[in-house]
This record gives C-alpha cells, sequence and structure tokens, in this order.
C-alpha cells in the first residue's frame, strides 16, 4: 500500500511539473475567440506581441505597460533559458523605476521555506547554502542554474521573494483524499477553494488526456492544481493587502498557472481585485520541431480568453553550462563516518572509467570536504567537458587518491540497469 501511495503521488508530482512546462500557444492562421487578430506567419524570434490588438511592440511597450499594474504575471518554460531572460528584464526594469516597493512571487518554494529567502535577499546566506537550507534539488528538481541570474539580482538588490505554492504534504494529501474526507484540522488548512470554473477544468481535462500517464484520477488532478493556485493566489493576496497601491509583485510560474487569466490572476481578483498583467513567451514553429520531445500534444480547448497581453516569441535554448556527472548514486555520511558513500556506479559512467567502486567514500573533492549530495554536485556543476577532479576516498579502511577526468564519452546519462 505504502509503495502505491509513493507511485501514486511520484505520477501527479511528474504531471504537475509537465502542466508547468506545457507550451501550447500556437497561433492561429484566421480569427477565433482566443486569437481575434492572428499574429503574422511564421513568428520569429525576438518578436513582442500585443495580443488584444495583434500588433508587434517592443520592450518598452511591455515595461511601460507593467509599471501601471500592481501585479505582473510572467509566465514561463522552466527549461528555457530565454524565458528566464524575459523574466529578469522585466523585474530589473521594476526594480529601476519602482525601488524598495517591488517583490518578487515565486512558485518554487513554500512558506515554510519564507526566513531562508529573507535570509537570501538580506545577503546573509552564499548560494551554496541557501540551495542546501531550501532543499533546492529535492523540492524544484530543475537546474539551479536556469533560475540563477534572477535570484542573484533580488539578493544584490534587497527584492524581497514571496513564496507562494503549498506544502508538498498538502499537495499529497490532497492527492488522495476528497476534501470533504480529510479530517477538520486539515481542511482548516486549505485556502478558499473554487471548482466552478470551467475553463480551467476543461484545461485539466485536456492535460489528462495529453498525458502518457493521464488516465489517473482526474479528480485528484484537479484538486491538488487547484490548491497549488489558490495557495499562491491567497499568499499574495495576504501580502498585497498590507501594502498600498505604488508596491507591485512579479509573479513568475509554469505557464499554465497564468495565461488566460483562470490559475491564479483570477483567483487573486476574487480575494483583492488589484490591476494585473500577463506576459508570457512561447517557442518558435521550427524551435518546436526540433526539440518535440519537450512538447506535450494537448489539443487545447477553445477558451474565450486571450491567453496574455504580451507574448514574447523565443527559440528554445539549452543551458550553455550544466556541470558535469560522476555517474554515481551516493549516500550521505553519517556521525560516526564522514563524506557520501557509493551505493551503486552507472555503466560506462566518468566513475566507472576511472575505477572508482561500489562502498568506496568519498572524502574530498580537489581538497573540500564532501559532507552530503550538495557538496558533490554543487561542486561538479562548475566543471566542463575536459576538466579533471582529484577525488580522496576511503576504501577497505585505507585513503587513497584518484584523478576524474570528464570527458564526452562518460557523459552520456547512461541509465540505472
Amino acid at each position: 500500500m505504502y509503495l502505491l501511495i509513493r507511485l501514486v503521488s511520484f505520477v501527479f508530482l511528474l504531471m504537475l511539473l509537465s502542466a508547468c512546462t506545457m507550451t501550447n500557444i500556437t497561433p492561429q492562421p484566421t480569427a477565433t475567440a482566443r486569437q481575434p487578430y492572428p499574429l503574422p506567419q511564421p513568428i520569429v524570434a525576438g518578436d513582442i506581441f500585443h495580443l488584444p490588438s495583434g500588433f508587434r511592440v517592443s520592450d518598452e511597450t511591455v515595461i511601460d505597460h507593467a509599471l501601471r499594474a500592481q501585479v505582473i504575471y510572467v509566465g514561463e518554460t522552466h527549461d528555457n533559458p530565454a524565458s528566464h531572460r524575459v523574466q529578469e528584464k522585466i523585474l530589473r526594469a521594476l526594480a529601476t523605476d519602482n525601488p524598495d516597493r517591488i517583490a518578487l512571487g515565486m512558485e518554487m518554494f513554500t512558506p515554510s521555506q519564507q526566513p531562508v529567502l529573507d535570509q537570501w535577499s538580506a545577503g546573509e546566506l552564499s548560494e551554496k547554502e541557501f540551495l542546501r537550507q531550501v532543499d533546492w534539488h529535492s523540492t524544484w528538481k530543475i537546474d539551479f542554474a536556469l533560475y540563477r541570474d534572477l535570484l542573484l539580482f533580488c539578493r544584490d538588490q534587497g527584492i524581497k521573494i514571496l513564496a507562494l505554492n503549498a506544502e508538498p504534504l498538502t499537495r499529497q494529501l490532497l492527492s488522495r483524499t476528497a476534501i470533504e474526507d480529510l479530517s477538520a484540522e486539515d481542511q482548516a488548512r486549505l485556502p478558499e477553494m473554487d471548482f466552478d470554473d470551467p475553463h480551467y477544468r476543461a484545461m485539466l481535462t485536456a492535460f489528462m488526456s495529453g498525458h502518457p500517464m493521464g488516465h489517473g484520477n482526474l479528480s485528484g488532478f484537479e484538486r491538488v492544481q487547484t490548491l497549488w493556485d489558490e495557495t499562491m493566489a491567497a499568499h499574495l493576496a495576504d501580502y498585497l493587502s498590507t501594502k498600498n497601491s505604488n508596491h507591485q509583485v512579479m509573479v513568475v510560474a509554469g505557464s499554465n498557472h497564468i495565461q488566460y487569466g483562470f490559475g491564479i490572476p483570477r483567483r487573486l481578483f476574487r480575494r483583492l481585485p488589484v490591476s494585473y498583467l500577463l506576459i508570457g513567451t512561447t517557442e518558435t514553429e521550427e524551435s518546436k520541431t526540433l526539440n518535440p520531445d519537450r512538447i506535450m500534444k494537448v489539443d487545447t480547448p477553445e477558451y474565450p480568453l486571450l491567453p496574455y497581453h504580451f507574448l514574447y516569441v523565443t527559440e528554445y535554448e539549452k543551458l550553455l553550462r550544466v556541470g558535469v556527472k560522476l555517474g554515481v548514486v551516493i549516500t550521505p555520511g553519517t556521525a560516526e563516518q564522514q563524506g557520501v558513500l557509493i551505493d551503486k556506479l552507472l555503466p560506462d559512467s566518468a566513475a566507472a572509467a576511472h575505477d572508482l567502486r561500489s562502498g568506496d567514500i568519498l572524502l574530498r573533492i580537489d581538497g573540500e570536504i564532501l559532507t552530503d549530495r550538495l557538496d558533490l554536485t554543487y561542486a561538479l556543476a562548475d566543471k566542463q567537458i575536459g576538466d579533471k577532479a582529484t577525488f580522496e576516498l576511503l576504501r577497505d579502511n585505507r585513503e587513497i587518491t584518484i584523478d576524474v577526468e570528464f570527458t564526452a564519452e562518460n557523459q552520456q546519462s547512461p541509465k540505472m540497469p
């Protein structure tokens, strides 16, 4: 039973993360309810469109409109650096025009992490310590390099970061339990939940039908997705209700939490009717064709709504720096035993090619002490193909040193047998 629950929770996590990253805005060749002014074909990377009018515009026009809104939603494609550059560009402009009255709301964090975010914005944490305290690689699981520039800007400028999302345990609970079956204590922890939006439900139904794991429980998925958006809206409302109207929040979240307005925006407006702007990104058709495995094939319903006020057109880009992989499964050391224990080696990996073995205890990399998984992954993230690392390790109660070179051949992401 425990394994079944874990499997269901894992499936829901995959579905939710995919829902955030789905890029499903395809410009229509003829006028439709959701595209009254069809965009020119083909759309070109670098284009910016004002969707209510269909006109091309400049960055300056988008920013001018953003400066007039109290909440600026910027939807993202999680794995595309170009999408994150749009976010950083807009936040920089807002911070320049409205210093000390701008905050950044992020889907990626939960309220239990707010004290760490406050320390980060105050400049009290190194990047590595920040990653450790928010447990980034477990809670968000997307390469931190995609968010580094945005978060560093917040730290450098002292910009408050708002943790918006629901706590993982609450999401897991709601994924398998109807609200009426929850205890009174659990129900009291939930935000006000609206399940009556037909367009929102149509989006979830379409997504479920297009997802490779989409034959699961639609009601459970709807509960979790609604919890996600209602919680983010509630946290924004709580924050903004303590500020005057010249205080702004830029919200970054996956596109499906923002586009068409029925995710976070409408739910915040129900609580607190502040002015807002929807900004999103889409990729060129050529980019989607070159990277088809990234894009879910979803038959998007014909909503009578515009997806965004402004739409940026980008190409899909891969991270220029993604570090290297050692190719091991590790377990942290204990109070009695320092270092990290190699449980398994992946075949054809850098570790296997240089005679690292299961049972070895890695003590240091390039002289830096290893105490947990983050110490190792953080050090490897700073290396490139062609670089080397010196590992000091314990094998059969004897310390030895092994130099590992990271080559293209041992970085092929082999799967664990």
